[in-house]
């Protein structure tokens, strides 16, 4: 700003110093405004980051950890060879020629093959014919031979399944009265013991008590009993004490046997004890 030239010197110096310091003051004002222009913009950036992460957090950080050691495979052992069964030896039934009295055994010997090597057969028709090949000489030949020739007339073999050929078998082999017969047997005295070890009779006295049938166990005493030699019989009836029931067949049965036995080592020792004496004789006149 100009001043007039009359100004006196002393108020031109005067307005000179105010005109510079209120300069000065306008810069340092400038400034002041840029500083906070400048404060305001960064705290306004900040404030924008502030607002950013608070709704959009981060996610946690992940510590800095090894990480886990991946787990060898297993050593696999070689797989256990399976457990071969050996199975025992067969033996094929025994040729039939149709007697009866060979047929009950012959049967068993058929279903017990059957029972331990069933996959040897493809259906239940080809047991009937693995059976029939057996069949060799006398009634059962013929018997075979019957039955291949209604399946010749008819195109239908006559027998389908193992259970009908059971029951042909036991019309045809099976002894026709067996169990009267055996009965009849027991009433007579051709099963007694007679010169028979108690051990012999009983195998054959079983075998008939098995075919008889009896259900009261009573009965089987009384002929076992009966059919004993009269020595041993008497012994066993007489017992003092532990004499067997006359209800219990096995106790009579092991009560004859141990006096048989008994019986037996005696007369044993005698033959030797009667030998022992000539013996010594000759040695002494020798």
């Amino acid at each position: 700003m100009s001043l007039p030239p009359d100004t006196p010197q002393g108020v031109a110096d005067a307005l000179g110093y105010l005109q510079h310091h209120l300069h000065k003051l306008t810069e340092k004002q400038n400034v002041s405004e840029s500083n906070i222009n400048s404060t305001l913009a960064a705290l306004t950036v900040q404030l924008q980051q502030l607002t950013q992460l608070v709704a959009n957090p981060p996610p946690p950080a992940i510590p800095n950890t090894p990480p886990p050691p991946v787990p060898s495979p297993p050593v696999s052992s070689p797989p256990t060879p399976p457990v071969q069964r050996t199975r025992p030896k067969l033996s094929c039934p025994p040729d039939f020629n149709g007697e009866r009295h060979n047929g009950h055994a012959f049967l068993n010997s058929c279903s017990l093959y059957i029972r331990l090597a069933p996959e040897q057969f493809h259906d239940k028709q080809e047991r009937i014919f693995w059976a029939l090949t057996f069949f060799k000489g006398g009634r059962a030949a013929k018997w075979s031979e019957n039955v291949f020739r209604q399946e010749a007339d008819t195109g239908i073999f006559p027998i389908q399944i193992w259970g009908d050929f059971e029951q042909q078998f036991w019309l045809h082999f099976f002894p026709a009265n067996a169990e009267a017969d055996v009965i009849n047997a027991l009433e007579g005295t051709s099963y007694h013991q007679g010169n028979w070890t108690v051990d012999d009779y009983l195998d054959s006295f079983q075998v008939l008590v098995s075919d008889a049938g009896y259900t009261d166990p009573q009965t089987p005493v009384v002929k076992f009993q009966r059919g004993l030699r009269l020595g041993i019989q008497n012994q066993i009836a007489t017992m003092p004490y532990g004499r067997p029931a006359d209800t219990d067949p096995d106790a009579w049965y092991k009560a004859a046997r141990r006096i048989d036995q008994v019986r037996l080592a005696n007369k044993a020792f005698q033959s030797v004890s009667c030998s022992a004496p000539s013996a010594s004789l000759k040695t002494i006149s020798a």
